[in-house]
């Protein structure tokens, strides 16, 4: 499986800390980790000369755009994000088709949420809650979120139907929403060129199995 790590401005000091333990549990079960949008504090938020190509102030909207374009594309199968609350990234990623993102507090979020509703994202707090130990809280949600296959259900017998009622959800929202190349293409084009990093762009590029979006990419970038 491939994961993608996605960090908006706000928590952005917290990157290293989050990479570390998601690394930690993921890649011995054999999963590949690309850490796609902020990596590192801004030098000064308040001054916009301190914003670089490579660290740009991306919010939790941003986030959204580059979660659509990386699993629908196929570029990653799964997206670890959050923000300070966690909920403005959930609201973002669950705006676009194709994304079906989970509130994650603590380990028993994310294991209900994979094993009942089958999606394919995890918004968690970075601030709210973020205290002494947060590390090892967010060391055995990975746990949990990747230690067994998801859609088993919970309790197991009701599997079946759980599963039946994740798909009939993703089949709604693609009859309720645009197409994803209709929606990049009606929303602000700067802010979709602002999701265009190099990290993102490495991790799209290297694992992209859509040929439209990658032409859509490459249009925005200028290729």
């Amino acid at each position: 499986m491939k994961i993608a790590l996605l960090n908006e401005f706000s928590q952005a000091p917290k990157n290293e800390i989050i990479l570390n333990e998601l690394k930690k549990v993921v890649e011995p079960m054999g999963h590949q980790v690309y850490n796609v949008a902020m990596a590192k504090p801004l030098v000064d938020k308040d001054v916009p000369e301190a914003y670089t190509e490579d660290n740009p102030r991306l919010t939790y909207l941003h986030l959204g755009i580059q979660a659509a374009l990386l699993l629908n594309s196929g570029a990653v199968d799964f997206i670890v994000t959050g923000c300070g609350t966690g909920q403005g990234a959930l609201m973002s990623l669950n705006a676009w088709p194709g994304v079906v993102c989970g509130y994650c507090i603590e380990p028993t979020d994310a294991y209900l949420f994979l094993q009942i509703n089958n999606g394919n994202a995890l918004s968690i707090p970075y601030a709210k809650g973020f205290g002494w130990g947060a590390e090892l809280n967010i060391n055995n949600i990975f746990t949990k979120a990747f230690g067994s296959p998801k859609g088993m259900g919970y309790p197991a017998s009701g599997k079946e139907s759980q599963n039946r009622n994740a798909r009939i959800l993703n089949d709604i929202k693609k009859q309720v929403a645009k197409p994803l190349l209709d929606a990049l293409k009606s929303v602000d084009q700067q802010m979709v060129k602002e999701c265009m990093i190099p990290r993102f762009l490495d991790c799209f590029y290297a694992g992209c199995q859509d040929a439209e979006l990658k032409a859509y990419v490459d249009s925005v970038v200028g290729k």
